[in-house]
């Protein structure tokens, strides 16, 4: 069997992975994520994809205890962002313009070691969507990628046994204050707390509710 086609978990890991997550309400401030195990988290959270590879969004990693301190009271006064071990901000990009999409080819003949002229039509096609997008569709546009790299960034951390909570309760003006996200071109959309449950929580031992496959699935 070839490596593009060997399976890397079992199904059965996975969807005991996926049943053994939840929405951490209470993580335990004594426990960090090894190094090796968050560079593996940040890398699918590189890793993820976007419409075009365009990749609107920037990151935000923040683990220095005294800029944690400050995340409750712009948080709906949850806990999750002081006591998690990482808590990632996901930002969207703002106002993306032929700089962003001259760089994403850039990047396109840097990494396949191709000349840029055969990258022409696919950046013209590019600008003519992106060009054409009212300011209001393309921060929504933007918004939906980061989105899908929020579920890589889930997924990865309970394939890897790390607990996490995505949190839509945060103020984004606030972080982006905080965190300096307006002269980079980005503005704050979702938070995710990563790091390990406390004993304490309750909410781990709960049965995970879902519909039933057939509700939610429609196979045609």
């Amino acid at each position: 069997m070839t490596s593009t086609t060997q399976s890397r978990v079992s199904p059965g890991e996975l969807t005991d992975a996926l049943r053994w997550r939840y929405s951490t309400k209470v993580f335990d401030p004594a426990r960090r994520v090894a190094p090796e195990t968050w560079a593996a988290i940040e890398r699918s959270l590189v890793m993820s994809p976007s419409s075009f590879g365009l990749q609107p969004w920037k990151f935000v990693v923040i683990t220095d205890q005294k800029v944690k301190d400050k995340l409750p009271p712009i948080s709906w006064d949850q806990t999750q962002p002081r006591d998690c071990s990482h808590m990632v901000v996901l930002a969207g990009r703002k106002t993306i313009d032929a700089g962003d999409v001259n760089r994403y080819i850039e990047r396109i003949v840097e990494v396949r070691d191709i000349p840029g002229d055969p990258m022409r039509g696919y950046k013209d096609m590019m600008l003519g969507i992106v060009g054409s997008m009212p300011a209001e569709q393309l921060d929504a546009w933007c918004a939906k990628q980061v989105y899908i790299a929020l579920g890589f960034l889930m997924e990865a951390c309970a394939v890897l046994g790390v607990d996490s909570c995505p949190m839509e309760g945060i103020v984004g003006p606030e972080y982006d204050k905080l965190l300096g996200l307006p002269a980079m071109g980005y503005t704050a959309l979702v938070g995710c707390a990563v790091g390990y449950r406390s004993a304490g929580d309750k909410y781990a031992a709960y049965p995970k509710v879902r519909f039933e496959t057939d509700d939610v699935i429609v196979r045609v």
